[in-house]
């Protein structure tokens, strides 16, 4: 019999790490893959933050978005100081550009205003039921002086732009998501049915796509939006305008859905649970659709920034949200002549909100499917 020499050598790491990697379930080895992705986690924080930023908007804007001020007409971005240990609002004077024969704002370091937490400010209803007039910092100054923190400077008609983006982030954010989640149901029921049951059946959803995806759908917000009254309220048009961003999305999920159930289809599993009795339901409950919903997934991750431009486009063609709504669209209204863009360019602050959030969005999605990819 064989006996283990005592100067054996010691089990090397990369043993001790493949006896680990046996003890961990599938959530765990994607969760570890996943971490590596510095870029990847780094982005779903940013994401993270994003949205509750979003969520808290009323509490954290220092100002009703919609508040116009015509004494603050395009104010410049404050300039913050140190005064009396702390953080002060520095005072601005109104002075007349000869040039352009425009208004623009000196600062005016003789006058501080000290910032304060926890401030009263303009009434709001938190998330639409709980009445407040709390917001997260303001200005202590007397009511003359009509001091007001602009982080990000003012529109043309004086509405702070920090306070926009953060509700206009609300349209944004969650109507991407709402839409690629409706077109997520819709699509892998499709393409589970078109990819598992094939025939006739494959062949009467896979025209039905391609009609879909060949229908002029600019043509269709053209016509909505012509038919639609603008005092249409705004929680209406924000759920039509999800429903036909879902619209638009489905198809592709299907089509996704139903190459990796096509695959799943002729697998030895399917077919032994096929020849033990199982039902259609359970095959595709038990072993479709749990075997496809990482890559579905990894798909929606990328479809929510495609949506979120395309609400973004319509919204700045005057064929999505309208005013007085906020979305990122609505505010790069704003934006479209050059000298909104020479003189004030604080008001492409939006474009880079957007930009932010699709790219965060593109990268939390690269880093799934690398994680969830079971050949990495």
């Amino acid at each position: 019999m064989a006996t283990i020499a005592k100067d054996a050598p010691p089990q090397t790491e990369r043993a001790r790490t493949f006896d680990d990697v046996g003890q961990l379930s599938q959530f765990q080895l994607i969760w570890r893959r996943y971490k590596k992705n510095r870029l990847s986690v780094i982005s779903a924080i940013a994401l993270v933050v994003m949205y509750l930023m979003a969520f808290f908007a009323d509490l954290i804007a220092p100002y009703d978005p919609n508040e116009i001020d015509a004494s603050h007409q395009y104010a410049q971005p404050s300039t913050i100081v140190w005064a009396n240990g702390g953080l002060a609002l520095q005072g601005m004077r109104q002075v007349v550009d000869s040039v352009n024969f425009q208004i623009i704002y000196e600062p005016d370091p003789g006058v501080t205003y000290p910032i304060r937490l926890f401030v009263r400010g303009s009434p709001y209803v938190m998330w639409g039921f709980i009445p407040l007039d709390i917001h997260l910092f303001g200005v202590e100054a007397p009511p003359e002086a009509n001091a007001k923190i602009f982080l990000w400077g003012a529109d043309r008609q004086g509405r702070d732009l920090f306070s926009r983006v953060l509700k206009g982030a609300q349209i944004s954010l969650t109507i991407g998501f709402f839409g690629v989640m409706i077109s997520m149901v819709i699509g892998s029921i499709v393409g589970t049915a078109s990819g598992y049951f094939g025939g006739w059946i494959d062949n009467i959803i896979q025209r039905l796509i391609e009609l879909i995806q060949t229908f002029p759908f600019i043509s269709l917000f053209i016509a909505i939006a012509a038919a639609l009254p603008i005092t249409m309220p705004v929680v209406q048009r924000y759920m039509l305008i999800t429903i036909i961003l879902a619209f638009i999305t489905w198809t592709s999920f299907s089509r996704e859905v139903r190459g990796k159930v096509l695959s799943y289809r002729n697998a030895d599993y399917t077919a032994a649970a096929i020849a033990a009795g199982a039902s259609h339901w359970r095959v595709i409950t038990t072993h479709m659709i749990p075997n496809a919903m990482s890559h579905i997934i990894v798909v929606a991750s990328f479809a929510v920034p495609g949506a979120i431009a395309a609400e973004t486009a319509l919204s700045f063609l005057n064929l999505g949200m309208l005013p007085p709504a906020v979305s990122w669209g609505v505010l790069l209204q704003d934006a479209q002549q050059i000298k909104s863009v020479t003189l004030y360019p604080w008001l492409l602050i939006p474009l880079g909100a957007i930009v932010l959030a699709s790219l965060c969005l593109y990268l939390l999605g690269d880093g799934l499917r690398d994680a969830i990819d079971p050949y990495a």
